[in-house]
């Protein structure tokens, strides 16, 4: 239980920096990844921090979606 609280809380602190960044960085930034994407992506600072936090949150959930509980056979 006290693992799930933690959790949440720590989610809920991550979310909260990113509103916190989306509303104070409003200018326009660029993005450059020639061998994936051929040209330039220019958006909103918010929404790069946005798509960042989610890949890094898809990555995580990638990397421990495989683990197993210890088995309970006592």
């Amino acid at each position: 239980m006290a693992r799930l609280i933690f959790k949440t809380a720590f989610t809920a602190a991550l979310l909260l920096v990113l509103v916190i960044m989306g509303m104070n960085n409003r200018q326009t930034v660029e993005l450059n990844l020639p061998p994936i994407i051929g040209h330039t992506q220019k958006q909103p600072a918010a929404i790069m921090y946005f798509g960042f936090f989610a890949v890094g949150l898809l990555a995580g959930a990638v990397l421990t979606a495989g683990r197993r509980g210890k088995s309970k056979s006592e």
